[in-house]
Parts: structure tokens; C-alpha cells; sequence
């Protein structure tokens, strides 16, 4: 650097760089109690897929099949990483990951979709209990086709997606301890497919 130089950085410059924070807020007040160390020492590029009961599910910003995924206790601060999976090698379009406690089977479960351009998809299922993926043999073949996606969520162990065949908009939804699919079709309400998502109201 030239030795009479200075750098000014104005704050409010939407380019300038931004240090990430995660903290923890309550959803009664939604007030900051707890500010987090991020348990990999680095904020940028993760995104979290979904939380229970203080177990927060981490993972890449942008998903690939090779993603590492970490489930996190920020108040004990212990961080468990799941396998690899190494049975997988197929480049995929879209990779889409949900994390929730199932009540019925009392186990953490993660749910990891991923879809080729050529319509093939792969759904695996995650236990904390046993520290193990599964994969999903059985895909109906509603789900065999070319189809749009939109954010997805999770209830009580359950995967649910908007999903968009030509014209048609439906929920697709994946129950991680009974293992079945279903798909309703959306409300009528509902005919504006451009950013769609879904999510849980007052669980």
C-alpha cells in the first residue's frame, strides 16, 4: 500500500463487505438473548435447514450431493457431522435439504432430495439415532418427471414441497418415518407460481 494512504469505508455502501452474525432469538419476544460462535469459524456461505428442539441443521449455501452436514447444540456447543454419502456419483440440478424431529419415531431426521435434469430423483433419509442414511428405493412415479421446485419445509418429521408440473401446482409430501410420498393439489388460490414457498404456521 502507498504509505499515505487511507482507506475510508462508508457503512451505509450497499458493496462494502458485511461480517455475518448468528444469533439466537426467542420466538415469543424475538428479542437477541444469545450471541453465537459459528461452530465452523466460518459464517459465510451456510444456510440453515431447519431446527428442533435446539438442534440446528447446517449446511453449503448452495447444496451439492457432497454437501457436508452438520447437525449443532449452540448451547453445548457440540457439533455432529454426518456420513458422507459414497455410494452417489451423479451430477444433480437441484439438491434440497430439510431437518425436524419426527414425534411418532422419536428420532432427528433429515431429508435430502436431489433431482437430474433427466428426471431422476433420489430422496435419502437421515437418523440421529443411528447416525445413518437411508436410501429411498420406492419413488412413485408422479415424481418421475420434469418438474419446477420451490422452497420446501418440514412439520413433525414431515418433507413438504410445492412442486410444478407444466401448469399444474401441487404439494408433494414426504413423511421420513412411514417412508411414503404423497401430493395434494394446491388451492385454487394458489396460481401465481413465481416465488412460492412453503412453511410452517404456529407449529
Amino acid at each position: 500500500h502507498h504509505p499515505n494512504f487511507e482507506c475510508h469505508v462508508d457503512p451505509d455502501d450497499p458493496f462494502v463487505k458485511k461480517e455475518f452474525q448468528w444469533s439466537l432469538f426467542p420466538n415469543q419476544t424475538f428479542e437477541e438473548c444469545y450471541k453465537l460462535s459459528h461452530p465452523l469459524g466460518n459464517t459465510e456461505h451456510y444456510g440453515i435447514y431447519g431446527s428442533s428442539n435446539g438442534l440446528v441443521c447446517i449446511s453449503d449455501e448452495i447444496l451439492n450431493f457432497d454437501s457436508p452436514i452438520h447437525i449443532w447444540n449452540p448451547l453445548v456447543r457440540k457439533l455432529r457431522t454426518t456420513p458422507i454419502s459414497t455410494n452417489i456419483n451423479i451430477k444433480f440440478s437441484y439438491v434440497a435439504l430439510q431437518f425436524g424431529f419426527h414425534p411418532r419415531v422419536n428420532d432427528y431426521k433429515a431429508v435430502r432430495m436431489m433431482r437430474t435434469n433427466k428426471s431422476a430423483m433420489v430422496v435419502q433419509v437421515y437418523s440421529l439415532r443411528t447416525d445413518t442414511w437411508k436410501m429411498i428405493e420406492v419413488i412413485p412415479p408422479w415424481l418421475k418427471c420434469t418438474w419446477q421446485h420451490h422452497k420446501g419445509t418440514i412439520c413433525n418429521g414431515v418433507a413438504y414441497h410445492i412442486i410444478q408440473k407444466g401448469h399444474i401446482l401441487s404439494i408433494m409430501s414426504f413423511d421420513s418415518g412411514s417412508e411414503e410420498f404423497q401430493e395434494f393439489i394446491a388451492p385454487d388460490a394458489i396460481c401465481t407460481p413465481s416465488d412460492l414457498f412453503i412453511d410452517v404456521y404456529k407449529e
